[in-house]
């Protein structure tokens, strides 16, 4: 099966800790949503299999309007095979959820909403200057339940001054909405941000990562005890409501990016798009693809094997290693693995091996140890 993202460069406002791509200019919105469906068009030929997930990414794609969400899956139906139960997830801000735009958006073929609260604290929204307030968080996700029965949140942890009192009482506002779905993330501090030249200037503090292992340690206790599985190292969902796209993701199904800093997988070759509104609509209007591409090396996609699978609750099977990579990456694995089955970092059930509770946090640096270096 395969995946579309589709990515909506727009935003109201620039949050301090976002470092992807999108304007805060809706000028030529209308002009990027045609170019978004002659890219498809040049790219039919990509995707020959059903499509599984269709995902609405930026940027905020809740600023599209139904006119505008109607034209993208006319062009979707047109060209590629859409299974009838595909997920189709719409990322949204809270304050773009009125009544009347949830009634539009479930008169459409969106099935799941994906709502960027992350946090239901007023000050902590100020910090990250998010443009929506506590209270348009509440109604939002408490209007979207009478519409949409498939909706995840976004919570972010680990920011500056919040308690950890704070951060159970999200996790307990949370679970008091009976969401089915939680993406959890650290507050990362990227390059080029608004929120790592506030910290550099002394005007936030810096985040903390031992604070952020505690808040971490926490969601995982709390939405496990509630009837959340971890399925993936950011995500929580309850039975029956994984993300089919996060899930298709991380157990490397291939997918077609559509928009300027999409990006995409065949399972050998990435190719991502140019990160320019201007450059993109310009190539588009001229039948060209303003994209770049990489071929996958066997070491490159037993790394990123590795680096996905251990993320997850499905983990990394050594006859997966072995019928794909080869003898080779497996002796160099489980040679390289021992010391994390010592420090009970690593653990092996039903041939598959697993991160421990021990090591979650730990997960990225785990793999990364695991990578074959050429």
């Amino acid at each position: 099966m395969a995946g579309i993202y589709i990515h909506i460069p727009f935003c109201k406002q620039a949050c301090f800790y976002c470092d992807f791509h999108f304007s805060t200019s809706m000028k030529k919105k209308n002009s990027l949503v045609n170019a978004l469906c002659h890219e498809m068009y040049l790219r039919k030929s990509t995707i020959t299999e059903p499509v599984e997930t269709i995902y609405f990414g930026g940027g905020t794609p809740s600023l599209l309007t139904s006119a505008e969400l109607e034209q993208l899956f006319n062009c979707i139906d047109e060209l590629f095979q859409v299974q009838e139960n595909a997920e189709i997830t719409l990322e949204a801000n809270p304050d773009d959820l009125t009544e009347e735009k949830l009634i539009q958006l479930s008169a459409s073929k969106i099935n799941r909403l994906s709502i960027g609260v992350q946090s239901f604290f007023q000050e902590d929204l100020v910090l990250m200057n998010r443009a929506h307030n506590s209270t348009e968080a509440l109604n939002a996700i408490q209007s979207a339940k009478k519409y949409f029965n498939n909706i995840s949140i976004d919570l972010i942890y680990g920011i500056p001054d919040m308690s950890l009192a704070q951060w159970k009482k999200n996790l307990a506002m949370t679970l008091d909405l009976e969401i089915p779905h939680v993406s959890s993330y650290a507050l990362t501090v990227e390059p080029n941000t608004a929120l790592k030249s506030m910290i550099e200037k002394g005007k936030i503090k810096p985040v903390d990562e031992d604070k952020a292992k505690q808040h971490f340690d926490v969601l995982q206790e709390t939405l496990t005890e509630a009837g959340f599985v971890n399925y993936e190292f950011s995500n929580f969902g309850k039975p029956g409501y994984f993300s089919k796209n996060n899930t298709a993701y991380w157990m490397g199904k291939p997918y077609l990016g559509i928009g300027p800093s999409a990006h995409s997988f065949d399972g050998k070759k990435r190719s991502w798009n140019i990160n320019n509104n201007a450059k993109y609509l310009k190539a588009i209007e001229q039948d060209e693809l303003p994209l770049e591409k990489e071929y996958l090396s066997i070491t490159d996609r037993y790394n990123e094997y590795v680096l996905t699978r251990l993320r997850t609750m499905w983990g990394v099977s050594e006859e997966e290693i072995l019928s794909n990579f080869g003898k080779k990456f497996l002796d160099y694995f489980i040679k390289e693995s021992k010391v994390f089955f010592e420090d009970n970092l690593l653990e092996k059930v039903d041939k598959k091996i697993t991160i421990t509770l021990k090591g979650k946090f730990l997960s990225d640096g785990i793999a990364a140890a695991l990578f074959y270096i050429d």
